[in-house]
């Protein structure tokens, strides 16, 4: 409902959701909207009524990615009445499935309320007959996703809105195979929980396991084991944003023989509000200037920086002017280099929007390589893998132990070749040099379209497809795909369209899938960049700025 009139249907929806929630806050809150919305006065009885039918519109999506959303009362916002249907919806969906009494480990972060909605998921999982297992306290995401496995589960959950805003919390459910929920899984489990009755009538436990520190004392046994014998001299200026991170992270990088890395001491403990970053994301500008300005007074080798629930890693390179910021193509290759020069075997995968890069390394080591659509509930599920990532700085350097991004691992891989690089009196960016004198060039950039519509996105896709441009930035388009049709490259269909142009450049154009927006995703390629990578690397800038300028004209 849009309307600002009061109509009796959203006031009727807002009492009985106040009449069972369980929450004190949520319920003050709930209830100081309806009296607004009842106010006489015009103004604030329209901005209350506005905020009731927006939190009222429905309930928030339950997905491939779980559940995510702002705080607050009422069905389209994160809050225990949705957590415990959500708990309730899973526990039924785990017993269709021939799980029932099967263990449940369940993580959270340091996010507001996150404890809270462990321990409901905790007691409603309990009254289902499953046996819960919580994890100590705050930590990392990765952590979640080993202990999965590790502990012999028949699915996680971790409470977590990764890099969101402050005022965001999420719920992301994993199967025992460590691994996110993919279809049809999440639709089921989506309909266990519209199915969910009254929250009185929600059988809800009194005891379930606390795991002691054992289970991160396995993990970091692991992520330090994952390194083999090599140089360990390397200055690391770290930050973690806020989020938990850290205490695992400088825990992993003792145990593996580094030192303890320089850590931004303004983000080194978890926050909830984030106050020194305007959004908690590595990718985004200014997120990591602090850690920059750590690296030029400390003479740091390499700038490391995790998001709030660690399962993402950023990697900077100090040079004579400032920090270069590496994209998440550039570390993925790096990566799948190191990998496999230190005798890693199987399938390299990454998604649709990432930089082809990795299967001209696959063909050219002679290893598989897949392509899977964007998100790792996809990439951790590729048979055989042995690495894998995603240009959002997710990464999965072991994924016989954890099948989902992990920034910890990550890290500790990117700082062994960082030290190796170190004593060869090199750094990262002459390794990327090394890699694209010998597998080509590839540049990527991206684009986004903000849109005030959803309606516009599908719109705008249709167009793309059905009239397509003949040439773009200057190249022409050799081929089109309709990522929509499952046919294309034998994937499941995703909204979206990919352009295929001369030269093995590509554009890449679908929605985001947390935002109102259209997201293009670029790449130019220079197979034989030869002696003079400089003007390789110029070649390659002027393609993406000519693909930028067009796509600007096209897309908006």
């Amino acid at each position: 409902m849009r309307t600002t009139e009061t109509g009796p249907d959203l006031l009727e929806q807002a009492r009985a959701w106040l009449a069972e929630d369980p929450d004190p806050q949520t319920r003050t809150e709930l209830s100081e909207l309806i009296a607004a919305a009842e106010d006489t006065g015009e103004q604030s009885r329209s901005e209350a009524v506005a905020e009731l039918a927006d939190r009222f519109t429905g309930p928030l999506t339950f997905g491939t990615a779980g559940l995510r959303g702002a705080l607050g009362a009422g069905p389209n916002r994160m809050n225990r009445a949705v957590v415990i249907r959500a708990a309730a919806g899973l526990a039924a969906y785990l017993r269709t499935e021939g799980a029932a009494g099967g263990a449940v480990v369940i993580g959270y972060d340091a996010r507001r309320n996150s404890d809270v909605f462990a321990a409901d998921t905790a007691a409603v999982l309990a009254g289902a007959g499953l046996r819960p297992l919580v994890l100590p306290e705050p930590l990392p995401t990765p952590v979640l996703a080993f202990a999965i496995r590790h502990l012999d589960c028949v699915a996680g959950v971790m409470v977590t809105a990764s890099h969101n805003p402050p005022q965001d919390n999420g719920y992301k459910v994993y199967l025992g195979d460590g691994s996110q929920i993919v279809p049809p899984a999440d639709t089921e489990i989506a309909t266990a929980i519209a199915a969910v009755g009254p929250l009185a009538e929600v059988p809800r436990g009194q005891h379930w396991e606390t795991l002691g520190p054992e289970i991160v004392e396995a993990y970091l046994d692991r992520a330090a084991g994952l390194l083999g014998p090599g140089p360990r001299d390397v200055r690391i200026a770290y930050t973690p944003l806020h989020g938990v991170g850290g205490t695992v992270v400088r825990a992993a990088l003792t145990r593996a023989g580094f030192a303890e890395p320089e850590v931004v001491a303004a983000q080194a403990d978890p926050d909830p509000a984030f106050p020194t970053v305007a959004f908690p994301n590595p990718e985004e500008p200014g997120a990591m200037d602090l850690a920059f300005e750590l690296a030029g007074r400390t003479g740091a080798d390499v700038v490391l920086a995790n998001d709030p629930d660690a399962d993402r890693c950023a990697v900077g390179v100090p040079t004579p002017d400032g920090v270069r910021r590496l994209t998440g193509d550039e570390v993925g290759a790096l990566l799948a280099v190191h990998l496999l020069d230190s005798g890693a075997r199987g399938t390299l995968a990454t998604t649709i929007v990432s930089s082809s890069l990795l299967g001209v390394v696959a063909a050219r080591r002679g290893e598989p390589y897949a392509e899977t659509l964007t998100g790792f509930k996809w990439i951790g599920r590729v048979p055989g893998l042995a690495f894998g990532y995603e240009e959002a700085l997710g990464y999965c350097v072991d994924p016989a132990a954890v099948a989902d991004k992990d920034g910890i691992t990550a890290l500790l891989r990117i700082a062994e070749l960082v030290a190796a690089q170190k004593q060869a009196g090199r750094t990262l960016l002459d390794l990327l040099d090394d890699i694209a004198r010998e597998y080509g060039l590839h540049a990527t950039a991206q684009h986004a379209v903000r849109v005030s519509d959803l309606s516009q996105i599908d719109a705008t896709l249709h167009r793309l497809h059905a009239h397509p441009p003949q040439v773009l930035g200057g190249r022409s388009v050799e081929r089109v795909d309709d990522l929509s049709e499952p046919a294309a490259d034998s994937l499941p269909g995703t909204p979206g369209v990919r352009y295929v142009l001369a030269g093995g450049a590509r554009v890449v154009i679908r929605p985001s899938g947390t935002e109102p927006k259209l997201k293009c995703y670029l790449e130019v390629v220079v197979a034989e960049p030869g002696a003079d990578l400089a003007a390789a690397r110029a070649e390659a800038d002027a393609g993406i700025e000519a693909l930028l300028a067009d796509l600007a004209t096209l897309v908006g």
